[in-house]
C-alpha cells in the first residue's frame, strides 16, 4: 500500500486478494464484505480451496481479513467452507 495515501475500498480489496492467495495457495474468488472497525478494516474474502468437474462442486471457503488503518493485513482466519452451489439459509 501507498504510504503517501489513504487506502481506498478497492485497494484494500485488491490488496487483501493479491495477499491471501499469497497466504492459503489458492485462488481468490472475490471481497464479499468490507467495513471498518475500531482498528482499522475488516474484510471478508472467498478462496477457490478445491477446483472440480463440473464447477458447482468446487470448494470455497470465505476468509475474514483483519487490515490495520494503512491498508496491511494483521491477521486472517477460514470462518467457512462451502460447495460452490451450496445456498446459504442465514
Amino acid at each position: 500500500m501507498s504510504e503517501h495515501s489513504k487506502p481506498t475500498l478497492s485497494s484494500i480489496a485488491e490488496h487483501v486478494l493479491e495477499e491471501l492467495e499469497a497466504l492459503v495457495g489458492c485462488p481468490a474468488e472475490g471481497v464479499t464484505a468490507i467495513r471498518r472497525d475500531d482498528d482499522g478494516w475488516v474484510v471478508n474474502a472467498d478462496i477457490l480451496e478445491l477446483e472440480r468437474v463440473p464447477e458447482t462442486t468446487d470448494v470455497l471457503a470465505s476468509y475474514e481479513v483483519t487490515v490495520d488503518p494503512d491498508g496491511e493485513i494483521t491477521g486472517y482466519r477460514r470462518v467457512h467452507r462451502y460447495v460452490r452451489a451450496q445456498v446459504e439459509d442465514r
